[in-house]
């Protein structure tokens, strides 16, 4: 296998039109990186992927591949290979056809095709069905070809759109894992958009959230759950109440902020009288009890509970504050079990709110 290369994306734009998709984005990912972006529809992520692969041209800016600018070369001689959400195989040809098309494109001798086309279906685990048209295939195994025809050009970058997409529940679980193991083995850099946070979490070493063509967060996908720089991102990733409000003061590292119509809270950190304010609470750090710091809390009402087995997910509605989420265990929720229309404390430790950035507008 050839060497992993870094992939720096210095001030890209991508503009259809009147229509900006991808805004003035800057990002670095290192060499045998697994890369995820991940954002909603529209953020701008397979926009990023195609311009990586060439198959989308570049408005402005450049991109680097290892040590070369690779911004006006054609896909096949950027040393990147792309597979496509639809699989895209060729229904006539078999699979060691399939997988060794693009060799024959290049004017490979067929037999030297055809050997490496075998040695990349056996490490997909597909020699068996070498001889088969897709059709005969099921979706995981279909996925395993178009993998194995993307990796035998010997790439530095793998790209991946959407790879999990069309397969069930199950599958896309075993197909994550077996993903991550090859890209452990190969050690080449892996860049795969998807929009589900649960799958960039499984894969990533590197999450990258993108919404309306900006980048919010990149970081180890510990970070971006722990510690979301933007509202939108603790939002997105899911698990954390968001609560935006005016600062009133701020003295001695902690901050204190009006909510509108609504009561006072408090967060660690730094910010100016008057500014906006968003702060995150992660919904497993919320507690029911009538004893929080000051601005540590507030009385709520139970508006709808759902039991998960493992957890129990409250919503609330407070003064000012429309949806906010407590996740408590099972077993703690049923010793103190409470109903709907029932108005309960909560509480939280200082060092669970956290103070979100903005991005500059």
């Amino acid at each position: 296998m050839s060497k992993a290369a870094e992939i720096d994306i210095v001030s890209v734009s991508k503009i259809y039109g009147t229509t900006t998709a991808v805004d003035t984005i800057s990002l670095k990912i290192p060499a045998g990186t697994y890369c995820c972006l991940l954002g909603p529809s529209g953020c701008g992520k397979t926009s990023t992927l195609r311009m990586i692969a060439g198959h989308e041209t570049i408005s402005s800016g450049d991109i680097r591949l290892g040590n070369t600018v690779v911004t006006d070369f054609p896909p096949a001689k950027r040393g990147t290979a792309m597979m496509f959400q639809s699989y895209a195989l060729f229904p006539h040809l078999d699979l060691v056809d399939n997988v060794g098309f693009s060799l024959k494109m290049k004017g490979v001798a067929r037999d030297e095709r055809r050997t490496k086309a075998l040695a990349m279906l056996t490490l997909m685990q597909m020699e068996a069905y070498a001889s088969r048209r897709p059709a005969q295939l099921s979706g995981g195994q279909q996925q395993r070809v178009a993998l194995a025809r993307a990796l035998i050009t010997d790439p530095e970058a793998l790209l991946l759109d959407e790879p999990l997409s069309a397969l069930d529940p199950f599958l896309k679980i075993r197909m994550r894992a077996e993903l991550k193991k090859l890209q452990t083995s190969l050690g080449i850099t892996f860049v795969h958009v998807t929009h589900s946070q649960e799958e960039a979490m499984a894969l990533a070493d590197l999450i990258v959230v993108m919404n309306d063509g900006r980048i919010e967060q990149a970081a180890h996908p510990r970070a971006v759950f722990e510690r979301p720089a933007t509202a939108f991102v603790a939002r997105f990733m899911g698990d954390h109440n968001v609560i935006s409000g005016r600062v009133t003061k701020s003295v001695g590292g902690l901050v204190s902020f009006d909510i509108p119509g609504g009561i006072s809270l408090s967060a660690a950190g730094k910010a100016e009288a008057g500014a906006p304010l968003d702060i995150g609470i992660r919904t497993d750090r919320v507690r029911i009890s009538d004893n929080p710091a000051p601005g540590f809390g507030f009385t709520g009402i139970v508006s709808n509970i759902e039991y998960r087995g493992a957890s129990v997910k409250i919503s609330v509605t407070g003064a000012g504050i429309d949806d906010f989420t407590v996740i408590t265990s099972d077993q703690a929720f049923f010793e103190n079990p409470v109903s709907v229309g029932e108005a309960i404390p909560l509480a939280w430790d200082i060092n669970d709110a956290i103070i979100l950035g903005r991005l500059d507008s």
